[in-house]
Formats: C-alpha cells, sequence, structure tokens
C-alpha cells in the first residue's frame, strides 16, 4: 500500500525554519512525483512545491520561492521540504503527496493519487 508519511511540523516563530519529511511507506519515492501542498483553516488547499520523477525538476509556488526548498534522499526514501524565512502566512496544515505517472511535476492536486495525514506548522510569536 503506497502511503507518505509527514512529520516535522511544529510551532516556530516568524524568521524561523522547519524541515517537514514525507517518508514511503510500501513504495520508492524515486518512481513518484512528490509535491508538497497546504492548508489554512478556511482556505482552499494550495500547492507549495513538488520534484519530478522524470528528472528531479523542482517546482515552487511563487509564495514561498526563494525561502523553501524540497530534495529528495534516495538513501532514505525520504522527501524533505526545507522552509527558512517562515512567515505568520505560512501557518497550516501541510501534507504530502505522489504521483505514480512517471513525468516532470506540477502542482495539480487532481494529479496526486496518494496523501498523507498532513502535519501542522504555526508560525507565530
Amino acid at each position: 500500500q503506497v502511503q507518505p508519511v509527514e512529520s516535522g511540523g511544529g510551532l516556530v516563530q516568524p524568521g524561523g525554519s522547519l524541515r517537514l519529511s514525507c517518508a514511503a511507506a510500501g513504495f520508492t519515492l524515486d518512481y513518484y512525483a512528490i509535491a508538497w501542498f497546504r492548508q489554512a483553516p478556511g482556505k482552499e488547499r494550495e500547492g507549495v512545491s513538488c520534484i519530478s520523477s522524470s528528472d528531479g525538476s523542482t517546482y515552487y509556488a511563487d509564495s514561498v520561492k526563494g525561502r523553501f526548498t524540497i530534495s529528495r534522499d534516495s538513501a532514505k526514501n525520504t522527501v524533505y521540504l526545507q522552509m527558512n524565512s517562515l512567515k505568520p502566512e505560512d501557518t497550516a496544515v501541510y501534507y504530502c503527496a505522489a504521483d505514480e505517472l512517471f513525468r516532470v511535476c506540477e502542482l495539480k492536486i487532481y494529479e496526486y493519487d496518494y496523501w498523507g495525514q498532513g502535519t501542522q506548522v504555526t508560525v507565530s510569536s
């Protein structure tokens, strides 16, 4: 069974950093495009970043470009989202999702087949 598992969320002050992890249970991450989405209270789920299965290319939403970095550790079968210079508006539940097709990733919710349970990130002083 394909199941992404997120970890690493928590409470951080504005300007701080967190690193989220997406571990693979039951599948090899290298063969899947992996994306991070987030959903704040009362708002729609939005794409944050993704990393492609086909060529390892990455993509970022404009709101996080230059602050967040997505990476893949094949040996650990884990994808990370390093989040720096965090802002209160980054507060949300962050979800890891896997797309089983071998292609360049996009931040389109409907393209992702498997979803984790989410991890809460709160940016507040």
